[in-house]
């Protein structure tokens, strides 16, 4: 009897602590995985694609596996744009944008990108943009303007050099620093190359496949289950203290 009534207390104890450390966490978790595999579904979950091409072409495309097949997943199954995203001799601006989340310090945003060929004849470009604003997918009105998408995060091949785009899958991973807080907002692909177009010198073909978001979870998070240990090592010292 007296060895059961001694660990008692410690038992009452537990279920507090576990609350601690695995209920908190989910209010914060967030995960959002696009693997590309029907891009006509996407504007219903809530993606926004803008050509702002100068002339304008075609939009962005579902992958084609005769240039090459998708990081994972279906060979088609990657979100694809092209020289032809222009007309004639343009300044492509092809946007594609990613649903409205809530970011935060630390939160990861990570995706594969590749060309057809290194060294390219026709360099590609690709910019990764953030929008602060909520849910507005404002880019301007020019195939120059970014609109509400003025935090650059990330260029490939900024100074569209023949051998600054991959031609195989590589991961790229941003970070995100620098907000004030949690913050309403949404990320950006910008397919952006001068001088491009079926006239033009630059631009052939680029994929985006297998893109994630991940959160970090809150600094309360860890304050709790801090607490939580601290407890549990409490309840344990009262229990060493009575049994001597």
């Amino acid at each position: 009897m007296m060895k059961h009534s001694r660990i008692a207390p410690l038992r009452r104890m537990m279920p507090i602590v576990v609350a601690l450390f695995v209920v908190v966490p989910v209010a914060r978790s967030m995960e959002y995985f696009q693997g590309f595999d029907d891009l006509t579904l996407l504007p219903g979950e809530g993606w926004s694609f803008q050509n702002l091409s100068d002339p304008p072409g075609t939009s962005w495309l579902q992958g084609n596996p005769l240039d090459f097949p998708a990081q994972a997943g279906p060979t088609d199954s990657f979100l694809a744009a092209s020289f032809l995203s222009g007309d004639g001799n343009a300044t492509i601006s092809n946007w594609a944008i990613t649903p409205t989340l809530t970011y935060s310090n630390g939160d990861t945003f990570k995706f594969y990108s590749r060309t057809r060929l290194n060294p390219a004849d026709a360099p590609d470009r690709l910019e990764v943009r953030l929008s602060t604003a909520g849910s507005s997918a404002d880019v301007g009105a020019s195939a120059t303007s970014v609109g509400d998408f003025t935090t650059l995060l990330l260029t490939i091949n900024p100074a569209l050099t023949t051998t600054g785009y991959p031609a195989v899958w590589t991961e790229y991973v941003v970070t995100l620093a620098g907000l004030a807080g949690p913050t309403e907002g949404r990320m950006a692909f910008r397919y952006f190359v001068t001088n491009g177009g079926p006239l033009g010198v630059n631009g052939d073909y680029i994929g985006i496949d297998t893109l994630s978001i991940t959160s970090v979870p809150e600094p309360s998070t860890y304050a709790l289950g801090s607490l939580g240990a601290c407890v549990l090592a409490f309840a344990g010292r009262r229990l060493r203290t009575k049994r001597t």
